[in-house]
């Protein structure tokens, strides 16, 4: 479904030309779920935005569906660090805003916004404003918004970074539950090696820039079981300790 082949990235900063991404390729198949991790400053949110159409590559290419993304596309849909919700819109307004940048505000369209908020527990909270709602509440307003056009992909940008770690703990346990019943085909960035392999089918791993790939794991077994059950497993811990010496964190 998604193809990232030989991708490179150069961009020019104040101190001169900075080589980003360096012959990346890596493949997903359709309602896989996968993370990106790498170290600090790698390039993974840069790559992120190229497959998102927001970065142009320097060389190589990256495929949807077969066809090379050139730009935004409609069947791409990126939630970002932040939630990004407009604090004077109710939360009804604001799940409704990409339709309505769109121009496809539509009746079926809102209806399907509805059940989303039923669905998904904020429909006795859709008057009210974001200020009222917890943060893990907000993020997954922020989600339904995206999945409104329903995108064929999802982009998650590190979305549960500004959470504490207990909030973030069950929100993303959220997030996955909800992008599994959604049958949704994702693709999450984060610094965080427990959260990529509580979540994902395959983690893969980036160098230091410019980023390249050290390695994709398949996570196996564990793809059967939910994030929390993940965190208990012998496996988990094999997984983190390899994907810790990958990106020689200790030195």
């Amino acid at each position: 479904m998604i193809k990232v082949q030989n991708a490179a990235l150069t961009y020019q900063s104040p101190e001169g030309e900075v080589e980003a991404l360096r012959n990346v390729s890596f493949a997903m198949e359709e309602g896989a779920f996968y993370s990106i991790v790498g170290p600090s400053g790698c390039g993974k949110s840069t790559l992120l935005g190229a497959i998102a159409g927001l970065e142009q590559l320097s060389g190589g290419a990256i495929y949807l569906d077969g066809e090379e993304i050139r730009g935004p596309n409609p069947k791409i849909g990126l939630m970002p660090q932040s939630d990004q919700l407009f604090g004077w819109k109710t939360i009804r307004d604001n799940v409704l805003l990409g339709l309505q940048v769109r121009r496809e505000n539509t009746p079926e369209r809102r209806a399907h916004a509805e059940e989303l908020l039923h669905r998904y527990g904020l429909a006795e909270f859709a008057d009210k404003r974001p200020s009222q709602l917890s943060g893990g509440m907000r993020q997954r307003c922020s989600l339904i918004r995206t999945l409104v056009p329903q995108p064929r992909i999802l982009l998650l940008d590190e979305p549960f970074s500004a959470l504490d770690y207990q909030t973030r703990l069950a929100v993303s346990a959220d997030v996955y539950e909800i992008l599994r019943r959604e049958h949704m085909t994702a693709l999450l960035v984060t610094h965080d090696i427990s959260e990529a392999i509580s979540m994902s089918d395959r983690v893969v791993v980036l160098s230091g820039r410019p980023a390249v790939v050290k390695n994709i794991h398949d996570l196996g077994e564990l793809r059967k079981l939910s994030p929390m059950e993940r965190r208990d497993t012998e496996e988990f811990h094999t997984f983190f300790n390899t994907i810790w010496k990958e990106l020689e964190i200790h030195g």
